[in-house]
C-alpha cells in the first residue's frame, strides 16, 4: 500500500494524515486487552499523571498515563510496530528509509476515566534531541476517540512555522494565554477516530487533547520513526535507547 499523490501533499501541507480503517479491528482489540493487564498491574516502566503534570493529588499519583517501552513488552505490540503494510507509507512521508525510535513514544497511551489530565498544546520535538526534524509519529486508535474522551487536536501547517521562546511556557507548552498564539489556536481541527484508524503526524506539529470525561478508559498506541539519515545527539535521552531498522 502506498499513499496517493494527493494524500502525500495533504500530509506535507497539514503535518498530519488520517488513514481510515488501516489496521484490523480484531488486532486492535487484542492489543487493548493486553494493555489493560499491564495497566491493571502497573507493570513498569510507566508514567503517571502526577509525573506528567506535577499536581500533588492522590488520584493523579495512582492514574497511569502511559506504558513505556512497549516494543519489548509483548509480541503483539512488536508486530504492530513492524507492520509490513505501513512501511512504504512511512518511507513516503519521510522520503527515506524509516528507522524505529524506541527512545520516544514507544507507548500505550491512556486517558483514565475521570482521572486524566488535558494534554496542552506542544510539539513533540521539544524534548527530543536529533540533528534533524524528519521524525513522524504513528498513532493507532484502539477504540472510538472523540472530544469527550480526549481525541487529538491539531493546528494544521504548524510544523512549518517559526516561533519565538515567548510563545511557550517554562515547560515548553504553547501558551493559550499569549495574544500572538490565539489566532493560530482558533484554527485548530480534530477528527473523531474509530478502532483501526491511524494518524501520522510530524514531530513539530502543534497538538493537544482534552482530559477523558467519560466513564470508560481510553487506550491508544503511539510510536515514532525517523529518517535513516537523522542522528540522535550524543549523550542525550534520544541516543540512550536502541533504534531498529524496519
Amino acid at each position: 500500500m502506498k499513499l496517493s499523490k494527493e494524500q502525500l501533499e495533504e500530509f506535507n501541507r497539514n503535518g498530519f494524515l488520517i488513514l481510515r480503517g488501516f489496521y484490523d479491528t480484531k488486532n486492535c482489540e487484542i492489543i487493548r486487552e493486553i494493555a489493560k493487564v499491564h495497566l491493571k498491574y502497573k507493570i513498569e516502566p510507566i508514567e503517571t499523571e502526577y509525573e506528567y503534570i506535577g499536581v500533588d493529588k492522590d488520584e493523579f499519583k495512582k492514574s497511569v498515563r502511559r506504558l513505556r517501552q512497549v516494543y519489548d513488552r509483548d509480541i503483539v505490540f512488536k508486530n504492530w510496530m513492524r507492520n509490513e503494510e505501513i512501511k512504504p507509507i512511512l518511507s513516503q512521508v519521510l522520503d527515506e528509509e524509516p528507522i524505529l525510535v524506541t527512545a520516544h513514544h514507544n507507548s500505550i497511551m491512556t486517558k483514565k476515566a475521570k482521572t486524566s489530565s488535558s494534554t496542552e498544546w506542544h510539539q513533540d520535538i521539544r524534548y527530543w534531541r536529533y540533528d534533524s526534524d524528519n521524525l513522524v509519529s504513528v498513532w493507532l486508535a484502539l477504540q472510538e476517540e472523540n472530544q469527550e474522551n480526549g481525541v487529538l487536536e491539531f493546528i494544521p501547517g504548524s510544523h512549518k512555522m517559526q516561533f519565538n521562546s515567548e510563545q511557550f511556557d517554562e515547560k515548553e507548552f504553547f501558551r493559550a494565554d499569549y495574544e500572538a498564539n490565539k489566532d493560530l489556536i482558533s484554527k485548530k481541527t480534530s477528527f473523531e477516530l474509530k478502532a483501526g484508524d491511524v494518524v501520522l503526524f510530524h514531530c513539530k506539529l502543534l497538538h493537544r487533547a482534552n482530559a477523558n470525561m467519560t466513564n470508560e478508559d481510553k487506550i491508544s498506541f503511539v510510536y515514532t520513526v525517523k529518517g535513516k539519515s537523522v542522528n540522535a545527539l550524543a549523550n542525550t535521552i534520544s541516543s540512550s535507547f536502541k533504534e531498529i531498522e524496519l
